[in-house]
């Protein structure tokens, strides 16, 4: 045959002293191979978040071991400064009532800028990238990615595990590891488990308390969940630099603010701009309200606050 291949020389067997040296090198390389850390996304990441986890005893969520979400659908946000990509979790019921955000692409629409990631490029632009931003209630990480796009290292907290899917796609495809820190868990003034009410069809509008999450969809489908709940101040070092908080948690935002009381009471230069969902609706949902909150907000010296849209944005003197 053309291609046989035909050994002139019987193959003789390797003395021990040769089976050693030829061994040795490759269980070196073994060993290098499986002990030193490698520079892949995940190992950055870990290095990235060993600061994040202190006595919470809860470990930041690891996108890498995520089963992938299916189908993946991303395209990138346009319209700001700094674009970036982003993957949906509500895709509705397809094809008879897909995400508003899916007709547009499929009609060749780009996707509607987000307020919130205007927002944030603008605070955020002409600041050192030392400084951490803080997003709570992430859903699928429109504040997380537009700070991420620009540089800025972020801590994220997002309890709907359909989200986090889709935020470990953003990580992936904008290329954030080491950047972006998930925790799955609700941010709260305690450390514990609480039941969370996922709205399906609407993510987005998943809260803590049943009657804010279908306040504004009676007709959608409630599933009730336990998470774990986490204060800011058990995950943010007191040596961090937080630059920023954005807090969006469908009326739980007063137990946020309370679990940030060390981190909101830093003097002024050094406490973090702040932007919460003031949502008189909402707050009721969960027995607070937004006179409670600017009460607490004034007792650490946050006592400008200015309404844009439903959001607060507020500064210390």
């Amino acid at each position: 045959m053309a291609n046989a291949w035909k050994r002139e020389k019987p193959l003789s067997v390797l003395s021990p002293k040769t089976l050693i040296l030829v061994l040795l090198p490759i269980s070196f390389f073994v060993v290098f191979f499986f002990l030193y850390p490698s520079s892949n996304p995940s190992s950055i990441l870990a290095r990235e978040t060993l600061t994040l986890t202190l006595g919470s005893g809860i470990r930041p969520f690891d996108c890498v071991s995520c089963p992938q979400a299916s189908p993946v659908f991303a395209s990138v946000v346009e319209g700001v400064r700094h674009p970036f990509l982003y993957s949906l979790a509500d895709l509705g019921a397809l094809p008879e009532k897909p995400h508003k955000n899916i007709v547009r692409m499929l009609k060749g629409k780009p996707f509607r800028k987000p307020d919130i990631s205007v927002t944030i490029q603008e605070f955020l632009e002409g600041k050192t990238r030392d400084g951490l931003v803080v997003d709570v209630g992430a859903n699928v990480g429109m504040a997380t990615f537009a700070a991420a796009a620009m540089g800025f290292r972020v801590v994220a907290f997002e309890p709907v595990f359909e989200n986090l899917q889709r935020i470990c796609d953003g990580v992936f495809l904008n290329r954030a590891a080491d950047k972006v820190t998930v925790f799955a868990a609700a941010s709260s003034d305690r450390i514990g488990n609480i039941t969370f009410h996922k709205l399906v069809g609407r993510l987005d509008n998943s809260a803590i308390s049943a009657t804010g999450a279908k306040l504004a969809f009676k007709s959608n489908e409630e599933i009730a969940v336990e998470v774990p709940t986490i204060p800011l101040d058990e995950v943010i070092p007191d040596t961090e630099n937080v630059l920023l908080i954005k807090i969006d948690v469908q009326g739980w935002e007063y137990h946020v603010l309370r679990g940030a009381l060390k981190l909101l009471s830093r003097k002024k230069g050094r406490a973090p701009y702040l932007i919460y969902e003031e949502d008189e609706r909402l707050l009721k949902a969960s027995n607070s309200s937004s006179e409670e909150i600017r009460r607490f907000l004034g007792s650490v010296g946050y006592h400008h606050c200015q309404r844009h849209g439903t959001d607060a944005h507020c500064t210390k003197d």
